[in-house]
């Protein structure tokens, strides 16, 4: 069973839904045991990084996932569930979990386009990613799949953890992490067949790993 983060901050509910259609057994929750217990943890989040870091701290949940972390439960960050995952961000000038090296930073309008054009932000919208090493994420995934972002700031963790790539005015991590910690910066779960079929190999390695 796979649990799903709660921390009220986060889009438990359509993280859910995926895992429903794709049959995935199940739990939004932030009991402490259920989350021991889990297979893995998907950690989603919608909002700011300050209230996010806040609801964590409250509950006592930022030591927990560290904790869980530090003991190779395997978890998936999505979207501020990635972000929060490093060091830092500049969203509300934010101390993070420290769990990966890195800062979060946010999306310079001055960048352009391919066409010359300064960027928006927030960047929102269905953009690609370029894988920079292997992931069993991306197991039977076409690379040229793309996957729906919607964010003002995007993830800068050290270079060793960024797994993929994705182009918005200029390269920028949308993928970090190690093997049984990765961390999205897309949505997986609105992203149609292939957010699918990423949430359904992240269901297969955990199952793997529990069985290990």
């Amino acid at each position: 069973m796979l649990a799903i983060l709660d921390y009220k901050a986060g889009n438990q509910t359509s993280v859910q839904r995926a895992l429903n259609k794709l049959d995935i057994p199940n739990v939004i929750t932030s009991d402490p045991d259920v989350l021991s217990k889990a297979t893995g943890i998907i950690f989603p989040g919608v909002g700011a990084a300050g209230q996010a870091m806040d609801e964590l701290t409250a509950g006592g949940l930022d030591a927990l996932l560290k904790d869980l972390v530090s003991k190779k439960k395997p978890l998936l960050g999505i979207c501020v569930g990635c972000q929060i995952l490093l060091d830092y961000s500049e969203e509300n000038d934010t101390k993070a979990l420290s769990v990966i090296p890195g800062e979060c930073r946010l999306f310079n309008p001055s960048w352009v386009d391919y066409e010359g054009v300064p960027i928006r932000v927030p960047h929102m919208g269905w953009n690609q990613v370029e894988l920079k090493q292997d992931c069993i994420l991306f197991k039977d995934i076409d690379p040229e799949a793309y996957f729906y972002f919607v964010h003002s700031y995007y993830p800068a963790p050290e270079e060793k953890f960024i797994i993929g790539e994705t182009i918005y005015g200029r390269p920028f991590c949308s993928l970090h992490g190690r093997e049984g910690l990765w961390a999205v910066q897309f949505h997986p779960e609105k992203s149609g067949n292939p957010g699918l079929k990423m949430l359904s190999n992240f269901y297969e390695y955990c199952k793997e790993a529990s069985d290990a």
